[in-house]
């Protein structure tokens, strides 16, 4: 099947109350544009990116075209084969008004935005965003029971982050610590990890990432 073919038979759960196919969210279909154009621009198919991920093929074209929600696996898997970090599959601000190369400062309506709506998680960048330094910043909110899922995953790079506010459960390579406002945490990023909010409030991380 060609990739500009449409997908039928859709599973029960990507139907809305009224039996159709849902409609694209924004933010969803912006990432899934910029998933799709990366792809696209190294010469991959949809069948080869899915194998290299581990996910169908039905599931990264829901995702490229905003019918689906990524995981956090599957973007930090993403910005993995496609050379890019994270901080590169974020939709463009359209606030923004200078140039992505040697921008200084980054304005708060200026911030990219990932909302991991089924995992409960919002990552909002505070750097530039696709430029050329290897460190990114970003502001992580777990609302309750959030959480990047029951499997672990990993990723080029390394990571560290400080919490704000709330409680974080972070799981590095088996260990599970339960962190607290003020507590801190870095590690890299190829052991196996995930993490979550089993508290009753929201969670605020200031998390760094250095892709390799």
């Amino acid at each position: 099947m060609k990739e500009s073919e449409p997908i039928t038979g859709l599973p029960e759960d990507s139907l809305d109350s009224t039996g159709a196919a849902p409609q694209p969210l924004p933010l969803d279909s912006s990432v899934g544009l910029r998933l799709r154009a990366l792809r696209k621009a190294r010469d991959l198919s949809l069948q080869q990116m899915s194998e290299r991920l581990g996910v169908s093929i039905g599931h990264l074209s829901q995702v490229e075209r905003g019918l689906s929600t990524a995981s956090l696996k599957l973007l930090a898997g993403a910005a993995d084969v496609l050379g890019v970090g994270l901080a590169g599959l974020f939709p463009d601000s359209a606030a923004a008004s200078e140039p992505e190369t040697g921008t200084v400062v980054v304005r708060q309506a200026q911030r990219g935005q990932l909302g991991l709506w089924q995992a409960g998680i919002t990552k909002e960048l505070l750097t530039a965003p696709r430029g050329a330094s290897r460190l990114n910043l970003f502001m992580v909110r777990i609302e309750p029971g959030g959480t990047t899922g029951d499997e672990d995953y990993v990723h080029g790079g390394e990571e560290a982050g400080f919490v704000l506010e709330g409680t974080l459960e972070l799981r590095v390579e088996g260990r599970t610590w339960q962190l607290e406002s003020g507590d801190s945490f870095r590690f890299a990023s190829d052991r196996p990890h995930r993490f979550g909010n089993a508290g009753g409030t929201a969670t605020l991380v200031l998390w760094v990432n250095v892709t390799p």
